[in-house]
C-alpha cells in the first residue's frame, strides 16, 4: 500500500475521500493496523487509560510517549504516526519544541497538543522548525479536571462559534492537521467546511474528514463501557485483522459512524 504523508491526507480531504485512523501503543497492533490499510496511527496519551490502568490522561509521562512512540515505529516503519505530547509538556514555547523533538526522534512524523488559541505561538514556533501539528478542540482529555467530566463541548452557540474561531486560529497558526472530539455534528461539518486542513473526528459527527477511535474501544475490550461515539467492530469481524479492516471499509463507505454513534 502506498504511504501515508502530510500530503496525502490533504488530497484525501480535497477529494472526499474519507481518513482511518486509530489509536495504538505497540509494535504487533501497530502492524496489523497498517496491513488492513488504516491510514494513520495516534501514539495517543489513552495510553494511560487503556494499558496503563489509570483513571485519566494526566499521569502520562513524556518518557512513556516516547516509548511507545518507538514501539509503534517498529512495528510499521512506513506508516505516518502522531504522537500525543503528554500533560504539560508543551506549557510554553521553548519546552514544547524540546518534547516535541523527543517524540519525533523517537519515530513520530507529527505532535498533537490539545487546546485553543493559548497555543498559536507554540504552533507557529513548531511549524517554523520542521515539526508537524496536529491540533485538539473539543472535549480535551487532559483539561478534564477543569471541564467538570467528559461532557460534550459546543453544545451552545456561544460555545460553537468560540471552538470555530479558535480552529481557524490554530489552522492559520500553522496547525496541518484537527482531531475534533466529542461536539454535535452539525459543528464538526461546519468546522470542516471552514478549513483547508483535514478534520479527524471522534464523536464529532459523519462529515468530519476522516475518523479516530481509541484501539481497545473499537475492539470492544473495555466491557464495562463503551463510548456513544464507539463500535464494536471485532464482534461484527470475528478476528482482529478484520475488525480493523472492517473499520477502515466503513469510515471509507461512510457507514460509521452511523446517526447512533453521533452527537445533536
Amino acid at each position: 500500500m502506498a504511504t501515508t504523508s502530510i500530503a496525502t491526507l490533504q488530497k484525501m480531504k480535497r477529494e472526499g475521500v474519507k481518513i482511518s485512523s486509530l489509536t495504538a501503543y505497540d509494535s504487533s497492533f501497530a502492524k496489523l493496523m497498517t496491513e488492513q490499510g488504516v491510514d494513520f496511527m495516534l501514539v495517543g496519551d489513552s495510553l494511560g487509560n487503556v494499558v496503563q490502568g489509570r483513571n485519566s490522561t494526566v499521569p502520562v509521562t513524556l518518557d512513556d510517549m516516547a516509548y511507545h512512540t518507538k514501539c509503534v515505529r517498529r512495528g510499521a516503519p512506513e506508516a505516518f504516526v502522531i504522537s500525543d505530547m503528554s500533560f504539560m509538556t508543551y506549557s510554553t514555547p521553548e519546552q514544547t519544541y524540546d518534547n516535541a523533538a523527543t517524540l519525533m526522534q523517537a519515530g513520530a512524523n507529527m505532535v498533537k497538543l490539545e487546546g485553543g488559541e493559548w497555543l498559536e505561538e507554540t504552533i507557529n514556533g513548531l511549524h517554523t522548525r520542521g515539526i508537524p501539528v496536529c491540533a485538539h478542540l473539543g472535549l480535551l482529555p487532559q483539561s478534564v479536571n477543569v471541564l467538570g467530566g467528559y461532557k460534550v463541548q459546543g453544545k451552545e452557540e456561544q460555545q460553537a462559534e468560540n471552538t470555530l474561531r479558535q480552529a481557524k486560529a490554530l489552522e492559520a497558526a500553522g496547525a496541518q492537521l484537527l482531531v475534533l472530539e466529542c461536539i454535535p455534528s452539525s459543528l464538526g461539518k461546519r468546522i470542516t467546511d471552514a478549513l483547508t486542513i483535514p478534520t479527524i473526528g471522534i464523536g464529532a459527527g459523519p462529515d468530519t474528514d476522516g475518523q479516530i477511535l481509541v484501539m481497545h474501544d473499537m475492539l470492544g475490550m473495555n466491557s464495562d463501557y463503551l463510548p456513544k461515539f464507539a463500535k464494536d467492530f471485532l464482534a461484527q469481524g470475528g478476528s482482529l485483522a478484520d475488525a480493523f479492516r472492517l473499520y477502515t471499509e466503513q469510515v471509507r463507505s461512510g457507514e460509521f459512524p452511523a446517526p447512533e454513534h453521533c452527537y445533536k
